[in-house]
């Protein structure tokens, strides 16, 4: 968390980690859901949603707590460094944000709704920064894994951003790319369903204030 004097801009291929082959720890399941945290392998009928929007602890919690998301997990996205740690992660040097990769049933729940969700509780205008954490791995990111996630994603962030721009508020900043471009890597075990092992820790939901127009 916070981060004053971290690099602002993203690191170039050459000046990044070099990281590992594999990943160094192992998972296993959900403490609140009760299915696996490792999720490479899907359900049948569900989808797979990427996004990056600050201190993943906090955000992961909410996204555990929406009704037809089957499991959540926390990781690192964006990036170049194989298999960083959260201490690369946090060097500013590794090109990742830290995200939550939520698989959802959406007959349950739309992807546009943990999109708008999405926007509601975090601050998309920072840039690389969500309050008072600083640092390329707080920026806001949605990784898409569907064109029609992607068309989802693009519109919803139009409408969000004319909001925004309506009450006078900044640009949004969001990233928005395929997953496909870059792999999702696990965060330790440590950090998985952080503020249920930790129910006092820390959680950062820097926001706009805005709800999302019920228009849209």
């Amino acid at each position: 968390m916070f981060g004053f004097g971290k690099p602002s801009t993203l690191p170039t291929p050459d000046q990044a980690l070099p990281g590992r082959e594999q990943q160094m720890w192992t998972l296993g399941e959900h403490v609140v859901l009760h299915t696996p945290v490792v999720t490479d392998e899907v359900p049948a009928g569900h989808e797979v949603a990427i996004l990056g929007l600050g201190c993943f602890w906090g955000a992961e919690e909410i996204y555990w707590q929406v009704p037809g998301v089957w499991s959540t997990s926390v990781g690192y996205a964006g990036g170049i460094t194989p298999n960083p740690t959260y201490d690369e992660v946090c060097s500013g040097r590794t090109g990742h944000t830290e995200a939550v990769r939520i698989v959802f049933d959406p007959a349950v729940v739309s992807y546009a709704d943990l999109v708008k969700r999405f926007f509601e509780i975090h601050d998309p205008t920072q840039g690389m920064r969500q309050g008072n954490d600083v640092g390329t791995q707080y920026r806001s990111a949605i990784y898409w894994t569907t064109p029609e996630q992607e068309q989802t994603a693009r519109e919803l962030t139009k409408a969000y951003g004319e909001e925004l721009a309506r009450r006078g508020l900044g640009d949004i900043t969001t990233e928005i790319r395929p997953a496909s471009e870059t792999p999702y890597y696990y965060a330790e075990d440590a950090h998985q369903q952080y503020l249920a092992k930790n129910p006092f820790g820390y959680r950062c939901h820097a926001n706009t204030g805005v709800k999302f127009p019920e228009s849209a």
